[in-house]
């Protein structure tokens, strides 16, 4: 058979791959250039991170003085924002990202810087992490962009995440919680919020014949463990990997979490089950209920606040997301 037509791995409408070696992403992504919104006024601009692996971002600017505190402080607030697509597809600059990272600039007044990470296979698992701790490294380095050097408040930077994006946000808060030191002095991550985030863990014994909403999405969240192990070139222990698995035994605690608030945001998807496993285990850990919150947005499901940003429940997360920026 042809290297090129026979397919070594697919997820319908994911992704493909071939044995060639040819990717075919599947989910399409409609990119816009950066830009002075018209709806906001928030103003973006593309940057580079990192030359030596192409990493990019695009950073949003709302308007200082509309941003400023009572108190008169024009610093802004840092969003450090993770995109969805699995690990494997997905853009910073696509249409429905970019209108979410505009309305969420402009709602919390905050700088966002919307990170343009690595995908697999090309680059597998764990570029994706690479690239955030980078972004991280860079978005409070005193040579960063101006934007961010003479607008941004890196001692109030906040880290988000939709899907995948929200895997990547959770490794990296845990990360800046273990490794503080390799921050600046000054620079902290205060908070972190978690859109329906990827996680896997073990099917539960007897799961073919199990009820409820785990047996509903049964097909897809095999498919996921399945794309979990493509990202990562088959180097990993699959549901067992504390990457993808926060609460399998021999992960790090999450009251590790480099960061003060945590906002756990579900839908009526297939990582539903696991992100309220992911919220219960917060408060296993010692976190206390007025610092970690959930938000459970079903029935709407996986994508709402990007398809229909201007629904009441899409217009509630939106809220929940500028109070946890503002400490309110």
């Amino acid at each position: 058979m042809d290297p090129d037509a026979e397919v070594t791995f697919e997820f319908v409408p994911v992704i493909r791959q071939y044995k060639s070696g040819r990717v075919e992403r599947l989910l399409p992504v409609n990119p816009v250039p950066p830009s002075v919104d018209a709806a906001t006024g928030v103003a973006s601009k593309d940057v580079t991170v990192d030359k030596a692996t192409g990493l990019w971002a695009r950073l949003y600017l709302p308007d200082p003085d509309l941003s400023a505190r009572p108190d008169g402080d024009m610093r802004l607030p840092i969003v450090l924002y993770f995109h969805g697509g699995g690990l494997v597809v997905g853009s910073a600059a696509d249409a429905p990202e970019h209108a979410f990272v505009n309305r969420l600039a402009a709602r919390a007044g905050a700088l966002a810087v919307s990170v343009e990470y690595r995908l697999a296979p090309e680059h597998p698992v764990p570029a994706c992490y690479d690239d955030a701790w980078a972004a991280l490294r860079w978005v409070v380095a005193p040579a960063a962009d101006p934007w961010v050097r003479d607008h941004g408040d890196v001692a109030r930077v906040f880290v988000l995440g939709f899907s995948a994006g929200g895997n990547l946000a959770h490794n990296l808060t845990l990360r800046a919680g273990s490794e503080p030191d390799l921050l600046p002095r000054g620079a902290r991550v205060q908070g972190m919020a978690l859109l329906h985030p990827f996680f896997l863990s073990p099917p539960a014994p007897g799961s073919e014949a199990a009820e409820g909403e785990v047996a509903k999405y049964a097909w897809v969240r095999a498919k996921l463990a399945e794309m979990w192990a493509f990202a990562c070139g088959g180097w990993t222990a699959g549901p067992d990997d504390p990457r993808v698995n926060p609460l399998v035994d021999g992960a790090a605690s999450l009251r590790r979490l480099g960061c003060a608030r945590v906002l756990v945001c579900l839908a009526d998807d297939a990582l539903a089950a696991e992100g309220k496993a992911y919220y219960d285990g917060l408060l296993a850990s010692g976190w206390a209920a007025a610092d970690a919150k959930l938000l459970d947005s079903a029935p709407a499901d996986h994508e709402f606040h990007l398809r229909e940003p201007e629904s009441a429940k899409a217009v509630l997360l939106m809220d929940r997301l500028a109070a946890l920026i503002s400490g309110n």
